[in-house]
Parts: C-alpha cells; structure tokens; sequence
C-alpha cells in the first residue's frame, strides 16, 4: 500500500496501520537515503526562508518534551531562528525539535512534490505539518483528527494504546500543557511502577512500531502516542483532517464544560447526567415523536444549527 495507491477507507481506519515503504518513492524521502547533507539540502530548496519558532533542552533532558522539575514551567526553551541555523549544529550535545510547522507557509513548494492523492477530497480542511530535529522524546497524548504520519528522514519509534487505556496513562493537566495537548506523566524511558502502577496493564495493550525512511503509520482519533525520534536528524510529515464537519466544535469544550458544570454535583445527580449522556450524546436516541422543526441537535447537524446552539452558549456562559 502506497501514497499513491491508498484509498479514503483505508486512510480512515479505526485501527493504527503500518505502511512500510509507503512513501519510498517521494522526493524527499529519496533526498534523506543519501544521507543527511542531500536532507539538509532538500529542506533549505524547499524553505521559504521565514524564521520557525524551535525549542530547545540541554542534554540532561534525553530529548524528553516535558515539565521542569516543580512543574512551575517546561524544560525546554523557546527560540526563533532560521532553518540553516537549526540544522547547521544538530547534535551540538542538546536537543532541538520544530514541532508541527505548517507546510504550505515554511515549504510552499513541498506539497507538489510528496502527495497522497485519496485526501485531495479534504481540501482546505486538510491541515499537513513538517516535525524537524534531532534525538527528542514527546509524551504519550492523544489528538483529536485522524492522522497520517509518514517518516521522511531518521528513525522514529511510536507506542499506541487505544482509548481506553486513558486511566492506566496517567495523564497530566488538561490546560497547561508543553504542546497544546495534555500528555502522560509517566516517563516511558525508566518508567516508575511505584508511582504509576497502572502503566504496566496500559503496557499490556500497546502497540510498538518503529519506522525507517518512507514508512508511514496511520494513528486512528483519539489513540494514544508515545513518539520517540532517534536519529541525529528527523523529519516527520503529518496529515491531519477530521470526518465530522468544520462547523462541530472540539469534544474538548464539551468535556470542560462538563466537568465545569457537573463535576461538584452529588452523586446521585450525577448519577442523573449520566443516563442523559448516555441517551443524548452516546445512545442512538429517536426523536421521530418531535416535530421536525423542532429537532434541533436532536436531528441531523446542520451549520444553521451549530451556529444557533454556539450562540446561545456564548450569551448564557457571558452572563
């Protein structure tokens, strides 16, 4: 299965999918097998010369993205430089990563180039990003788009677990986080058992994969990643899109808000909500006994819905 010959169904699987040799045939991938200056060479043609914003960690950190020892900030740095200066030292004995650069503004040129054919239907909605750097360690987290992951240049390991073992991660703050989502806590290089026993059934049902050059995988919603980059040099292609319309909201504001408004009830109003989470949100309630034009999101979503219910939840959440 390649870039050019995988189909929409296949891109959207529920299940994680290695695609060896996926993109073996994209320029740039050919660029990073002869080695890492023809790499080099292949992003600075590219480049549109526009300094990135990189972070930074001594060696001390092993590559980890993480919390500063107190949890009072982060243990990296960031900093705004221009790619030739990121790549003219890249094992200066730290690290260095640019996480998810948006491609068409820093590599305009990229996208004619390295194509996977079956998500032109996504068009605008379609958001693709380039991940640089050398040796780094990113947290297990979970992203809300279905996502392919095509490894351009270096090695890069990832460990999956599925939904459900969110309670066996360990998952840190849901708002203050190093990258925008809330990650594991637990540190996957030397993990402490005493203090997060739970990891070894999370362990129980992980999926570990280790990429080459052209490999990609495709990392279902919401799936759990642990992604380890190995090489002195790696690049990592994203493609992002979402199968629910523009217009739908984030589930993580529904989430905040639930926990906002009925996290402090008592149980058995909790208990409550429940049922009508279940029946509204997660059961396959029938609403044939409402009026039509009285449905609202109890019928099909439209965007004259969505626009109406956002509104009324910004003036009620104003008050």
């Amino acid at each position: 299965m390649t870039a050019d010959s995988i189909s929409a169904a296949e891109l959207n699987s529920s299940q994680p999918l290695h695609l060896p040799g996926f993109a073996a045939h994209w320029p740039a991938v050919c660029a990073a097998r002869q080695g890492e200056p023809a790499m080099r060479d292949y992003l600075l043609s590219h480049y549109s010369g526009e300094p990135l914003t990189a972070y930074t960690s001594g060696a001390s950190s092993g590559g980890r993205v993480f919390y500063n020892a107190d949890f009072s900030g982060f243990n990296f740095q960031p900093v705004h430089a221009k790619l030739e200066q990121l790549l003219a030292s890249p094992n200066g004995g730290g690290h260095w990563y640019v996480g998810s650069t948006f491609v068409p503004r820093w590599f305009p040129q990229w996208l004619q180039q390295q194509q996977v054919p079956a998500l032109a239907q996504y068009g605008n909605d379609l958001l693709v990003s380039l991940w640089l750097g050398n040796q780094s360690r990113v947290a297990a987290h979970a992203d809300l788009p279905q996502n392919l992951a095509v490894v351009v240049a270096g090695r890069r390991r990832f460990t999956l677990f599925p939904p459900g073992q969110l309670a066996n991660l360990y998952i840190g703050p849901l708002d203050v986080t190093p990258a925008g989502q809330a990650i594991s806590l637990v540190d996957f290089a030397k993990p402490d058992l005493t203090q997060f026993p739970k990891f070894a059934e999370a362990m129980a049902h992980a999926q570990v994969v280790e990429l080459e050059p052209g490999d990609a995988l495709i990392i279902p919603s919401m799936w759990w990643h642990h992604v380890e980059a190995l090489s002195p040099l790696n690049v990592l292609m994203n493609f992002w899109w979402r199968e629910s319309p523009a217009y739908a909201p984030s589930p993580q504001l529904a989430l905040k808000l639930a926990m906002l408004s009925i996290n402090a009830l008592p149980a058995e109003q909790k208990a409550a909500w429940r049922a009508h989470f279940e029946h509204y949100v997660f059961g396959q309630e029938q609403a044939e006994h409402i009026p039509e034009h009285l449905r609202g999101l109890q019928g099909p979503l439209t965007e004259p819905v969505a626009r109406q219910v956002r509104a009324e939840l910004l003036n009620k959440l104003n008050r």
